[in-house]
């Protein structure tokens, strides 16, 4: 199994202390964690986009160009590039650039993108947001793969043998299907034979099941090796520390801080307690083996090989934080590795031009 730190660089009051860190201080924290993932060993480092409050990752390329200069080893993520929303010959321009700054170490998540405020600051209505992200997928990928390329789109001017530039570094670059839950997503992926991540962050683990279930469905309906999927999945926080009883008295005033802002701005609860969020929710909260064995009950439903934590502390002081990724990769990590299986590719570039 690989593993992931991810971060949406969402910006607002620390959910604890109430102190807000300024722009410049939380971009900074964000370089710092990239960093400290690979010192880690974590497989990869994935920076989100979002064009609303209170995120402010609605650069990822620029973003990821920075960690790509920090490190050395570590793949680089988005999480995901809200293709519905972009110009699918910009959004292959910006990280067909990444991909050669990074030495091809870049992979993609993809997805429509969610939240009315981003629809409507770039014109998508829920009735085209599918429609968008797939014709600008099919796109991306023709321009990734083509040197010239001719495209009769809906969304923004047709395309005559069109070449753009710079030619890729990686051929081709991997891009992964995030999926919250539809079935759009998941089908998209299953069509073109992709990869699928799982966000599994918001509910409890059957809705997330059962889509995984109906992408190896359609996988194999589109006519795909079922010894080829690789399937992501995400989780809704983390904290390990020595027992479980440190772990929930940590972690208690982070969830209660945050189930007061959902209630405050009208979110949806799904879970009203502490407790209830580890035992039915997707977040590694506990000891080293409670982790284990949670990861493993999941793998069970979702027979996935990635798994994406949070990069940031999100109420932990920066020791806490540290500590439990520590923890994380010496004693949860390390047996998970030996444990559950790898992805069915090579992590490293898929293949690379000759440079010139």
């Amino acid at each position: 199994m690989k593993f992931l730190a991810i971060t949406l660089i969402t910006h607002r009051p620390d959910p604890v202390t109430g102190i807000q860190k300024s722009t410049h201080d939380r971009f900074r924290e964000v370089l710092d964690h990239a960093v400290l993932a690979e010192e880690l060993g974590f497989d990869g480092f994935g920076v989100g986009e979002r064009h609303e409050r209170p995120f402010i990752s609605s650069s990822p390329t620029v973003v990821l160009s920075h960690i790509a200069a920090l490190t050395r080893r570590i793949r680089l993520f988005t999480a995901v590039t809200t293709l519905s929303l972009l110009d699918p010959v910009r959004a292959y321009e910006d990280y067909a650039t990444l991909d050669h700054l990074s030495d091809g170490r870049l992979d993609l998540i993809i997805g429509k993108g969610n939240g009315s405020a981003q629809r409507e600051l770039f014109h998508v209505t829920p009735e085209d947001q599918w429609d968008r992200n797939a014709e600008s997928y099919e796109v991306f990928r023709k321009l990734w793969r083509q040197d010239k390329v001719t495209a009769a789109t809906r969304f923004r001017p047709p395309l005559t043998d069109a070449e753009v530039w710079p030619r890729p570094y990686q051929q081709p670059v991997r891009v992964w299907h995030g999926s919250a839950t539809s079935k759009e997503s998941v089908d998209l992926a299953a069509r073109y034979g992709d990869p699928l991540f799982s966000a599994n962050v918001t509910n409890p683990i059957e809705p997330y099941a059962e889509l995984i279930r109906h992408y190896r469905e359609r996988w194999e309906h589109y006519g795909h090796d079922p010894a080829d999927i690789a399937v992501g999945a995400g989780t809704a926080g983390l904290f390990v520390a020595r027992t479980s009883q440190e772990a929930l008295e940590v972690y208690r005033p982070i969830f209660e801080s945050t189930l007061a802002f959902q209630r405050q701005f009208g979110l949806p609860v799904v879970f009203e307690t502490v407790e209830d969020f580890v035992e039915r929710g997707s977040a590694l909260i506990g000891s080293p083996r409670q982790v284990i064995e949670k990861v493993h009950r999941y793998h069970e439903q979702f027979g996935h090989s990635v798994l994406h934590l949070h990069a940031d502390g999100a109420g932990l002081t920066g020791t806490q934080h540290r500590s439990s990724l520590e923890l994380f990769q010496s004693e949860v990590a390390s047996v998970l590795r030996h444990e559950l299986p790898d992805p069915p590719f090579a992590w490293e570039p898929v293949r690379a031009r000759p440079r010139g």
